[in-house]
């Protein structure tokens, strides 16, 4: 698709918005059948009419394999903007995922508020996830509700989903992964050396042994360092 062609689509659809469908193409090559639980952030909350929300909302669909996976839409650029056509990354250049092993949608609603805390610290202090980066929490629960051992973050690409280039450019999809207080102190230890990123990418590769799809278990007592 050329500007003009871009041009003329925006104009006939005139609530086209190609980042969007972007996401969801993505996503129903995975879940074909499924129309997932969409939850809108209010407008008046939103960063580009003076609030401190920057994430326009979230999907979040059920897998086969017993977790919830949601999807954030934000981080890309969503909606038509000349400016923005043909670039080199859509917005920020992702959108981010994570995995929650919940029984039902309502277990799984605390992940929107991690989610749009991380979307509101790379728009303020303009600091974007990488994969194989880690993300310090407080040593709690991730899920304040909860007791757990998991507390930290590292990121990594979505195991299920590829990232797809669309008019804005290419857009990845960064999952978040769920990892105990254990594992960061131990990928902690490599933090300012070389071998930090190879030390994040052996813990995925412990995990995966016996979580391949990497979905975060808050019931998960078990560390793979």
């Amino acid at each position: 698709m050329d500007l003009e062609a871009y041009k003329k689509k925006a104009q006939e659809q005139e609530d086209w918005s190609p980042g969007w469908e972007a996401i969801d193409n993505a996503f129903k090559i995975i879940y074909p059948h499924q129309k997932p639980r969409h939850y809108a952030t209010n407008l008046k909350t939103r960063a580009n009419l003076g609030g401190d929300q920057y994430l326009d909302g979230y999907s979040i669909y059920m897998s086969e394999y017993g977790y919830q996976h949601v999807v954030t839409y934000g981080m890309s650029e969503l909606y038509c903007n000349e400016e923005s056509f043909g670039g080199k990354w859509s917005g920020w250049g992702y959108e981010m995922t994570f995995k929650l092993v919940a029984e039902n949608l309502q277990n799984s609603l605390w992940t929107l508020n991690m989610l749009a805390n991380l979307a509101f610290f790379t728009n303020t202090q303009e600091s974007y996830l990488e994969k194989l980066q880690f993300i310090v929490g407080d040593g709690k629960s991730l899920d304040r509700t909860t007791e757990s051992a998991i507390t930290g973050l590292i990121v990594t690409h979505d195991t299920e989903i590829s990232g797809v280039d669309t008019p804005h450019g290419r857009l990845e999809f960064l999952q978040l992964v769920g990892i105990t207080q254990k594992e960061l102190e131990w990928i902690m230890q490599y933090q300012e050396t070389e071998e930090n990123t190879k030390k994040i990418q052996e813990l995925i590769y412990r995990m995966q042994d016996d979580n391949p799809y990497l979905a975060t278990d808050m019931k998960r007592t078990k560390n793979y360092v």
